[in-house]
């Protein structure tokens, strides 16, 4: 038998093996072949089958995408112009979900209550009160304190009981309190957050609304109290009349009048008009949830500055003629008596009215003091 040398041998081995992996290799690709271009041939030709054919000279046609529905398709048939005009002129739109709140998306009354509190009621309302300050120094300048005419005679008449007494200065008290916090709270921001500052503003503002919020209620039954208890007093009579057209205390001589005289009752009813108005729209504001609805609010916010600011500017000139603005006048309040000479002065009727009865039972906390002089008639 031939033998092959060795060194043979080894090539072919070499060759043999060589051969193998190329036949491997191939068997490999051709299964691959097999499995994966079929199905890119077949992609491929859908593609070409959703290809429309392009016509010569004209543009392909690409088939529409379809209607989005839901929030992606939200405006309808509206346009966002329309939309956003009527957000903003506060109409009412439909909410899937009735738990997200009201349909109003935009309250523009706000605005329109912002401006009218800023261009008519803070300004027009500062200037009532610069304006009775002002009234206040001109007429002390022009007319000086009215004094009583002969001075005191030392005899004294019952004017005010003592429930009258307390009911006044608990709304008079109450009032002021309120007044002051209220000024804070209206002007506070435009003229005291320059001078101390926004953090000692801030500070000072809710100590303010605290307090208005605390004294609100407590004013409110006393201002009901007033107007039933001195409501008697102050209807208008045919002396009130006379009284105002001949100008009453502002010129030289009194006409006379009864207990209140027209200034007086006028005072009155602006008080408890004002009153009623302020204690209504405060407590709307306390107690929000009472509001039907949010311009409800708004209102009564306009309401309640219009109507304080008025209260305001009139009880200026009360309280500076119920103090040192006419002599005597404060005894009434203070003592629950007021001087002979000065009733027959500026309540003439009611003085003579008064001299002629005895008092009654509601005068009883009003008798004169031990240290009342009572001066003998002159001959």
């Amino acid at each position: 038998m031939l033998k092959m040398p060795g060194s043979i041998r080894a090539a072919g081995s070499k060759v043999v093996v060589s051969l193998a992996g190329t036949l491997l290799v191939g068997a490999l690709v051709v299964l691959i072949s097999f499995l994966v271009l079929p199905p890119l041939a077949g992609g491929q030709s859908a593609h070409a089958q959703a290809v429309p054919q392009q016509v010569q000279g004209a543009r392909p046609s690409w088939p529409k995408p379809p209607e989005l529905k839901g929030p992606a398709n939200a405006l309808g048939s509206d346009s966002q112009t329309d939309i956003w005009r009527r957000v903003r002129q506060g109409d009412s739109f439909s909410l899937s979900d009735k738990g997200l709140g009201t349909g109003v998306l935009v309250q523009s009354q706000g605005q329109a209550w912002r401006e009218f509190r800023n261009t008519y009621i803070r300004p027009y309302g500062g200037l009532a009160i610069l304006a009775a300050l002002g009234a206040v120094v001109l007429f002390f300048l022009i007319r000086g304190r009215v004094r009583i005419e002969g001075g005191r005679t030392g005899r004294t008449l019952p004017r005010f009981n003592q429930a009258e007494r307390l009911v006044h200065w608990y709304v008079a008290s109450t009032f002021v309190l309120l007044a002051i916090s209220g000024l804070v709270i209206m002007f506070g921001r435009p003229y005291l957050t320059p001078l101390i500052g926004k953090p000692a503003f801030a500070v000072v503002a809710s100590a303010m609304m605290q307090g208005h919020n605390l004294f609100g209620p407590l004013f409110v039954v006393g201002i009901i109290a007033l107007a039933l208890i001195y409501v008697k007093d102050n209807l208008p009579r045919s002396a009130d009349f006379v009284w105002f057209f001949k100008g009453g205390m502002f010129f030289i001589g009194h006409p006379p009048s009864w207990k209140n005289n027209a200034g007086e009752k006028g005072w009155f009813w602006i008080a408890v008009i004002g009153g009623l108005a302020l204690s209504t729209s405060g407590l709307l504001m306390e107690f929000p949830w009472l509001a039907w609805q949010l311009q409800h609010l708004q209102l009564a916010n306009l309401v309640h500055g219009a109507a304080g600011l008025i209260v305001i500017a009139v009880a200026i000139g009360h309280i500076y003629l119920g103090t040192i603005g006419v002599e005597g006048a404060l005894d009434g309040m203070t003592s629950g008596r007021s001087d002979e000479a000065w009733a027959h002065q500026h309540h003439g009727l009611w003085a003579e009215e008064i001299s002629g009865r005895p008092e009654t039972e509601n005068d009883e906390d009003m008798a004169p003091d031990a240290g009342d002089q009572v001066r003998a008639p002159a001959e």
